[in-house]
């Protein structure tokens, strides 16, 4: 076998393909129409795309939008809910708050994710501190099993009051429901925490994943070459084993935006850049992600498609702004998103019998994408219908052609800003020290603008940006991470509890590891605490924290506290939660060398394109291949390659380093 490693990304239009040869230094890329229906279908063409066969690949890691998709749309396996009794109605009172506060005609919370005659109450109780109160009987678990079989589903949630602080009712439980059913998912391994409602949503969606997950890992499996490995990504930016994900595929709700975040993490310390900022904009979003000092922010309680999640994921925030966003007139005024044409029929200018204009439709209108290109191997663009939906929209508003899709562009820049503000300035942060690394489809065509607006003056486009989350893929290493409560104030601190709940956690979070080959001296182990102020409902992430020293961990606290929020009162605090994250050894980077042009390359072509300022040019395109390593240019200019575009307006420069990435510095705005 040559054993070249690939990472396949699918996501919703395209799947992405990254190959790297075993010594590193031969990378392929490529894209393939993705298969909604057949995902599996999707990798076996994406390893054709890249000129291998899967007898010559020994290893695949590949992030999926199946558990996103899912979710999002609503497809739920019907799925049985067993609570304490008294408590099954906690999947549908959840919590107080609307989805839209001043919206009356919007329902102020989405339906339950389990109707009430599928949800099962059973007589024991757990006491706060994890005591029993009432013993779980043998004929208690024979009475629901009897009436679970009765509805005929085949997928169980387990979430018991308590539950994370003394697992033993839901052990026993679950031990005899997995006689009888084929899915079944506990809380208390699914998420270990205080807080009832998150934990239960959070099982109940894991339980519900189980099936389709478990089916297409099988056909993987079925159709894999014999001696070839297959993992997955996680939303924690790590890769899995498909046993894991079998039992916990919720692990995979933000597969795609992780290994974004992760390739850039990588690029970031192989550059030496400290905080960056991803840009990934695709067809339907855009997915921003903190890297601060060389790491991906994580949040452990996140909301997809309206249902909560506590699970470890990374810090993504996604904004209805992409190619496909439908640009229409609101009382007057433009409005760009967040609906969207999606990759069917898509933009007017796929042909695929989209009629509404929008972002890309636009971005053909200003000259920013070749009229003649097809898109992502499979789609030809035609321009003429970009015009037409661009053209109607735009003798609504009384514009010509070019002013309507300049319009379009100046909106969804302004919503894209407002969003990279918010995620740092929300977390204390001043955006103008990040670098803005633009990647996806459309990233490199709005990353200077959006940047110029925020004060950001530097953009890194990687290699391979089209297909950048694939490479995250290729780079990922193994881990596992989870979070659990220990809710210990400072005033009665208890150090050997602390230490001996550390050690238990990171010996069932290294079981997975070791089982899959890695050798428990070689794995990577840290910690992150969740502490607040005595009272408050929210704690503060702290990094690396000091556990064996109590007054440095509170100074720690303190100075994370007034970074977010601008003050510390140094009163009593308490350490409510940890994530333990566990780690194989890093994989060696692919930064392979990727030779240039020997000399100043002429441009390929010419063409007319609008800047956002209103300024036509006739402007050069360029092949990023032939471009001199170290040489700057100053636009306006046009790179391209084989997958993405990149726009590089008037004044500002772009030069290409060693390894293929790109450098764009922006003439701030005085």
């Amino acid at each position: 076998m040559s054993e070249w490693r690939l990472g396949i990304d699918i996501g919703g239009t395209f799947t992405d393909v990254i190959a790297v040869s075993p010594d590193g230094t031969n990378r392929r890329s490529a894209k393939v129409p993705s298969k909604p229906a057949e995902p599996v279908r999707a990798i076996v063409e994406a390893i054709a795309a890249v000129d291998l066969n899967w007898s010559d690949v020994g290893e695949i890691v590949h992030g999926t939008t199946i558990v996103t998709n899912d979710i999002v749309e609503q497809h739920f396996r019907p799925c049985a809910l067993i609570a304490t009794s008294g408590f099954a109605d906690s999947i549908e009172i959840g919590r107080t708050s609307r989805r839209v506060l001043y919206r009356l005609d919007v329902t102020p919370k989405v339906a339950p994710l389990v109707p009430s005659d599928l949800r099962f109450e059973v007589e024991e109780r757990l006491l706060a501190d994890g005591s029993v109160l009432t013993e779980l009987s043998d004929a208690e678990i024979d009475r629901v099993i009897a009436e679970i079989k009765a509805t005929g589903v085949d997928t169980v949630a387990v979430c018991l009051l308590h539950a994370f602080q003394n697992p033993a009712h839901e052990i026993k439980l679950g031990e005899k429901l997995s006689e009888h059913f084929a899915n079944v998912s506990l809380s208390h391994e699914i998420s270990p925490e205080i807080r009832e409602f998150e934990r239960m949503s959070t099982t109940v969606l894991n339980a519900m994943m189980m099936g389709k997950i478990r089916a297409h890992l099988n056909r993987i499996d079925e159709t894999k070459a014999e001696n070839s490995l297959v993992h997955l990504m996680h939303s924690a930016s790590g890769m899995a084993t498909p046993d894991l994900i079998a039992e916990r595929p919720l692990m995979l709700a933000m597969s795609g935006p992780a290994a974004g975040a992760l390739a850039t993490t990588e690029m970031a310390r192989a550059l030496g850049i400290q905080n960056a900022l991803t840009f990934d904009m695709g067809g339907t979003t855009t997915d921003v992600c903190l890297i601060v000092n060389g790491r991906a922010e994580i949040a452990a309680n996140r909301e997809l498609g309206g249902q909560r999640i506590r699970l470890p994921m990374v810090a993504v925030d996604s904004i209805g702004a992409g190619g496909g966003s439908i640009a229409r007139l609101v009382s007057g005024a433009l409005e760009v998103g967040p609906r969207s044409a999606g990759a069917t029929p898509g933009p007017a200018c796929y042909g695929k019998g989209g009629t509404l204009p929008t972002v890309s439709d636009a971005d053909i209108a200003l000259g920013y994408l070749n009229p003649t290109r097809t898109l992502g191997g499979s789609v030809p663009l035609q321009p003429q219908l970009a015009d037409k939906a661009i053209g109607a929209l735009a003798a609504e508003m009384g514009f010509e052609t070019r002013q309507a899709a300049v319009g379009i562009t100046r909106v969804v820049h302004a919503t894209m800003a407002r969003a990279l503000r918010r995620a740092t300035v929300e977390r204390g942060l001043d955006i103008r020290s990040f670098d803005l690394v633009a990647f996806g489809g459309a990233g490199p065509m709005h990353a200077v603008e959006v940047a110029r607006i925020c004060g950001i003056k530097t953009i890194v486009v990687p290699m391979f940006s089209s297909g950048f989350s694939a490479l995250g893929c290729v780079d990922a290493a193994m881990s596992y991470s989870r979070q659990f409560t220990v809710n210990m104030k400072s005033k009665t601190w208890d150090q050997s509890r602390l230490d001996a709940l550390l050690r238990e956690e990171t010996e069932t979070l290294s079981r997975a590891l070791v089982a899959a080959g890695h050798a428990a001296e070689t794995l990577r182990v840290t910690h992150t605490a969740g502490i607040r102020y005595s009272g408050q409902s929210y704690e503060t992430p702290i990094h690396d924290p000091a556990f064996d020293d109590l007054e440095a961990l509170g100074a720690q606290f303190d100075a994370a506290h007034k970074a977010v929020y601008g003050y510390s009162t140094g009163e009593t605090w308490e350490l409510m939660t940890v994530r333990t994250e566990v780690s194989g050894p890093e994989r060696e980077l692919n930064n392979a060398e990727v030779p240039g042009g020997a000399t100043t390359p002429a441009p390929v072509g010419h063409r007319e394109v609008t800047f956002e300022t209103g300024e036509s040019a006739n402007t050069p395109v360029y092949d990023r291949d032939a471009l001199v390593v170290g040489e700057v240019l100053t636009g306006p200019l046009i790179v391209e390659d084989t997958w993405s575009t990149v726009v590089v307006p008037p004044r500002d420069t772009i030069r290409r380093d060693a390894t293929g990435n790109l450098h764009i510095v922006v003439e701030l705005d005085q």
